[in-house]
């Protein structure tokens, strides 16, 4: 995952520049794994999380090992995935709407996984959880044979003519309908007293993101847009004693704190 230690440290010093240009320089560094002009095979492993599991979401091509722990944790450190994963997960939703279906709730789906940092427990689970997608990426049980199954499939790839993939543009995002539901049910969670006060500002504001925004209507936006609300989100987290509370305990107890 990220490293957060780094974000800690500028947080706590309230070097908020600084941290907008780390997030902004990871979700570029995503973006770039996205939009290369080679193929980009990523072959994760054992604990694959945070910012290990943006990286994964943002590969051509991904080569997993069956035994792999891979999730959107960052929950639970108080914070939202603020490398692309928000972003990419609201686009995957989106490619699954269809016509004349309940698209919230394909959309709520994908805001649960992240929303309740599920973690697959193994590389078949993480094709339900939409970590990864069927008919595109492939799990090898024998963990010798990872590395050269990635690099035969990458050479397989540019051997096709791989060309660069275009930037996405038309993503669907439901604005306020979508955000209203989210609203009132991570109000009704923290009366029933699953969740805390500060989770509900988390997922809140996760709940902004995945809806892209304040939005009268749906709208198609682009990666970009998706892009600057999930780090103006992830900021405005930093800012939280409460959260800078989570990250501290992670690192000092090494389990999520429930504040």
């Amino acid at each position: 995952g990220a490293n957060i230690g780094m974000i800690f440290m500028m947080a706590v010093e309230q070097e908020y520049d600084e941290l907008n240009m780390a997030i902004k320089l990871f979700q570029n560094t995503m973006m770039r794994c996205r939009y290369s002009s080679i193929p980009v095979i990523v072959a994760p492993h054992g604990m694959t999380l945070g910012g290990g599991c943006e990286m994964t979401l943002h590969a051509d091509r991904v080569v997993a090992a069956a035994e792999t722990y891979i999730g959107l944790v960052e929950f639970g450190v108080g914070v939202i995935p603020g490398g692309g994963g928000s972003k990419e997960m609201t686009l995957r939703a989106a490619d699954l709407f269809h016509k004349n279906d309940v698209e919230l709730n394909v959309l709520q789906e994908y805001f649960l996984t992240i929303g309740m940092a599920k973690v697959a427990t193994s590389a078949y689970e993480a094709f339900d959880l939409g970590l990864l997608q069927k008919g595109k990426d492939i799990v090898v049980v024998n963990r010798d044979r990872q590395i050269a199954t990635a690099k035969q499939i990458a050479l397989q790839m540019a051997e096709q003519g791989y060309t660069q993939p275009v930037q996405r543009k038309d993503i669907k995002v439901l604005g306020k309908q979508a955000l209203g539901m989210f609203l009132v049910g991570t109000d009704q969670m923290v009366a029933g007293q699953y969740i805390s006060e500060h989770d509900r500002k988390i997922a809140n504001k996760l709940a902004y993101v995945m809806a892209g925004g304040d939005l009268s209507e749906p709208t198609l936006v682009s990666e970009q847009y998706l892009l600057d609300i999930e780090r103006e989100a992830f900021l405005s987290l930093c800012t939280e004693r409460k959260t800078l509370e989570r990250i501290q305990f992670m690192l000092t107890k090494g389990k999520p704190l429930r504040n």
